[in-house]
């Protein structure tokens, strides 16, 4: 299908296609990046409590001199914060220096404690309970909440209780971390899916692909890309990209259509290169029930 520079979200909202990710984003390169990327036409924001910059990308918001309404912000739960998320909602908006969040994500459905150990007497779905009674009482500081690194079967406990569907589920997703199974169950149920790491993570193997350059040469774009574009070419997704280049920013920030044949060609590279950027069982939970993970369950 056409690439879309949009997708409407269950709350009405709309969210942009392509967004600026900050993972992994360099100490004291976040600020000035940020500031960039709205300054060069960025429409959506994404950080997270776990990566200790929103801060950073809070200044960076300010410094750019950009309205606040005129782009989407999203941060995420993390994983310790679980047991009280009102808290660390206010501390997300404190850092990010904004009154109001466009979505906020359960980060990981995986409770830690402070140390960063999984804590197996807290349930998830606890935790989402609170994040719905949140949403229902400050529609002034959250727009719309969702979930991210959530696997069917972890969507299906959810959906049995929820009195809010989530907006978004954000997940990886590239030519070698496809998961269908997971685009296809969200579309179905109105969640729109958000890809990270969609080049592959950084130094990622599918920037020197064979296929990858092949197709990009045909558009005459960047492999970067190509790996971005895919995500705007598939119904109701969106994706970030993590590079801190002025003009890596320009490049990509245009989505372009891809032929139906090009896009097929793509995912095929997982049946022979399939690999994750980030693995869940860092998290001390296991699979979390993705099908290609599940050698953490053992």
């Amino acid at each position: 299908m056409p690439a879309s520079s949009t997708v409407k979200l269950n709350t009405g909202a709309e969210m942009p296609t392509v967004g600026l990710g900050t993972w992994k984003s360099q100490p004291g390169a976040v600020e000035k990046a940020v500031e960039v990327a709205l300054k060069v036409g960025y429409k959506h924001i994404d950080t997270a409590a776990a990566y200790g910059n929103e801060a950073e990308v809070g200044h960076g918001i300010k410094a750019s001199g950009v309205p606040r309404e005129s782009f989407f912000l999203t941060t995420k739960l993390n994983n310790p914060d679980h047991t009280h998320a009102a808290e660390a909602l206010d501390d997300s908006l404190k850092k990010l220096e904004t009154s109001y969040l466009d979505l906020w994500l359960m980060h990981w459905p995986a409770p830690m404690t402070p140390e960063y150990k999984a804590d197996k007497s807290v349930d998830w779905l606890d935790t989402w309970k609170s994040m719905e009674k949140l949403f229902k009482e400050n529609p002034s500081k959250l727009k719309a909440i969702g979930v991210s690194n959530f696997s069917v079967e972890y969507l299906e406990r959810l959906l049995k209780v929820v009195e809010v569907v989530p907006a978004v589920n954000q997940i990886e997703l590239h030519p070698s971390c496809p998961q269908q199974d997971v685009v296809d169950y969200c579309r179905e149920r109105g969640i729109v899916v958000t890809a990270y790491s969609p080049l592959g993570s950084d130094n990622s193997p599918l920037l020197q692909n064979d296929v990858v350059n092949k197709i990009a040469k045909k558009y005459n774009v960047t492999p970067a890309n190509i790996l971005i574009s895919l995500q705007a070419n598939r119904p109701a997704s969106t994706s970030y990209q993590y590079f801190i280049s002025n003009g890596l920013f320009l490049a990509n920030l245009k989505v372009i259509d891809i032929a139906q044949e090009d896009i097929d060609e793509l995912h095929a590279i997982d049946k022979t290169h399939h690999f994750r950027a980030c693995h869940p069982d860092w998290t001390g939970w296991g699979s979390l029930g993705f099908p290609d993970c599940k050698d953490a369950d053992k």
